[in-house]
């Protein structure tokens, strides 16, 4: 790493100096020089703006006696790198105690036992300060070109930082919002795993200031572009410890890695567009397009099935802007996508603003029964996934077409996961996920309302017209109960929480309005057919 700080050791090696002598506070030879001042005025807080190099005869300080004290305190307290003492008819001696105040707080002394120029030692360290200026900013413009040259190579965010660790000889690690993990040098892998593990979405990381992380002191960069935080840098430093220039290259190298990570989103965010496209092509139309297909989807084999999925999501405002709406689009659709590949599935996604279609497909090479039960489990992780102002699972309605393996019927897949969404917005079938388990449903919403009130009418209307005059609702939920218990009078009884003899009358007088063979195969049928007509009638009244 180039050091183009000027120091007070550095300037005590030029010619200028060769009749100087550091009197005090050599521990502090390390100090930067940004600039000097001739300082001559009683009063001068209001001239300094600190890191400056002080050139005095000692006509306002008392040199020779400790009332001279209060003055050099109020230099080493305005940031004054050090201060130059022309010995002679000012100053003709440093008192002890001042010395020992600058030693305490290593802030150079330097004597001239010779009479100086003033103007030669300004103007040798002006310009000496200027062209270590223009060398960092020529060295900075070369830096941040290879920067940017680096950002269109192939991994250019780890050659990014390989540059900046070839340069510090320090650790670099990158971390951005979405939790992935860039490094070097490559054998700090395990520490920067680690490290990746300890931080959490809910910290407050502070930008430019100093962390410890697994016993390691790093400053943090932020990463940003466009407005949009990208993810932070890790540079192996205290913050305190990194000069301006440092500060420089570290900030035009993140500026560079925001701008692969922009075109990165860029181009997913093109691919999902591209990707939703093609989606709702397949499920909205009825014409099939193999090579819409072929683009996206696993290539057609004997063992490759299919489910439609309809996630119908919660409205999330109409306040939000294009920009935002793009980068939450793409972040669900990747949320989603690594849900499903967790569970062994390949999705194809489509995210609207209400509602998300996924095409999840996978290679049966176990029992069907194995793969709906991810299905369950994958339905159970969307619930559960909470991402702040972009995803919340609890809110969404999820629903599943029937297995299939030929593409062509995509768009048949959808017409039946949006049935099966549609009956659990009515709470008709709150639990249920496959197209398969909408049993006599599957035929009820294929009626209009003029048949399903006319089956219903046909198979129950005595016993409802029964209840609505006598404003007695028990009969039908008692023949509901009765025929899923398969006719068990004593299981039927401990779900309604009633007696023998209750259950006993209410059949009777059920026989009595339905007719006595209202429990042999064919009626029985009819009558669980008309009850559930009956009770998507009811929801549908509810929902209006």
């Amino acid at each position: 790493m180039e050091n183009y700080k000027i120091t007070v050791e550095s300037i005590m090696q030029r010619e200028i100096f060769m009749d100087a002598e550091l009197v005090a506070g050599s521990e502090g030879i390390d100090r930067e020089i940004k600039w000097t001042h001739i300082l001559e005025m009683e009063s001068f807080d209001s001239f300094i703006n600190g890191g400056e190099l002080i050139l005095t005869t000692g006509s306002n300080i008392d040199f020779g006696s400790p009332h001279g004290m209060s003055k050099i305190r109020t230099l080493i307290e305005s940031g004054v790198t050090g201060i130059c003492i022309e010995l002679g008819h000012h100053v003709t001696k440093v008192d002890s105690s001042i010395l020992k105040l600058a030693d305490d707080h290593a802030f150079p002394i330097i004597i001239f036992n010779k009479t100086v120029k003033f103007v030669d030692i300004t103007q040798d360290l002006h310009t000496l300060i200027i062209n270590s200026h223009h060398t960092q900013l020529e060295h900075l413009h070369l830096l941040s070109k290879e920067f940017n040259e680096l950002s269109l190579e192939p991994n250019g965010i780890i050659k990014i930082l390989k540059n900046l660790h070839n340069y510090f000889h320090k650790t670099v690690i990158l971390i951005t919002d979405e939790k992935k993990l860039y490094y070097y040098p490559l054998k700090v892998k395990k520490h920067a795993e680690y490290i990746n593990s300890l931080i959490d979405d809910s910290w407050e990381i502070q930008p430019y200031i100093s962390v410890n992380l697994d016993k390691t002191d790093y400053s943090v960069f932020p990463i940003k572009g466009l407005g949009h935080s990208w993810g932070n840098l890790y540079f192996q430093e205290e913050a305190e410890d990194i000069d301006e220039f440092s500060y420089s290259i570290l900030d035009r190298a993140t500026l560079a890695i925001a701008q692969i990570l922009l075109r990165n989103q860029t181009i997913e965010e093109r691919k999902q567009n591209q990707e939703g496209d093609i989606v709702k092509k397949l499920v909205h139309e009825k014409s099939f397009e193999p090579s819409l297909a072929q683009k996206f989807l696993p290539y057609p084999s004997e063992n490759l099935y299919y489910r439609v999925m309809i996630i119908e999501k919660s409205n999330i405002g109409d306040e939000i802007s294009p920009e935002d709406w793009e980068e939450i689009k793409l972040t669900q659709a990747i949320i989603l996508r690594n849900l499903f590949k967790s569970f062994g599935f390949r999705a194809m996604i489509s995210v609207t603003i209400n509602t998300i279609t996924v095409i999840s497909s996978f290679y049966k090479n176990q029992q069907t029964i194995v793969k709906d039960q991810n299905f369950n489990l994958v339905t159970d992780a969307i619930q559960n996934t909470h991402e702040k102002n972009i995803f919340n699972g609890e809110e969404c309605h999820i629903s599943a077409s029937s297995l299939n393996k030929d593409y062509s019927k995509l768009h048949e897949c959808y017409k039946e996961a949006n049935e099966v969404l549609h009956l659990k917005k009515l709470d008709v079938l709150k639990d249920v996920l496959f197209y398969e388990e909408l049993g006599a449903y599957r035929l009820l919403t294929k009626l209009d309302k003029n048949e399903l009130e006319s089956l219903v009418s046909t198979y129950l209307s005595p016993l409802l017209d029964f209840e609505r005059k006598t404003n007695n609702n028990n009969l039908l939920l008692t023949l509901t109960i009765y025929l899923e218990t398969m006719g068990s009078k004593k299981e039927t009884s401990e779900r309604l929480y009633i007696v023998r003899q209750t259950l006993y009358y209410r059949l009777e007088k059920i026989k009595e309005l339905l007719g006595e063979n209202f429990m042999n195969p064919v009626s029985r049928q009819a009558i669980e057919l008309a009850i559930s007509a009956n009770k998507l009638l009811d929801e549908k009244r509810s929902k209006q």
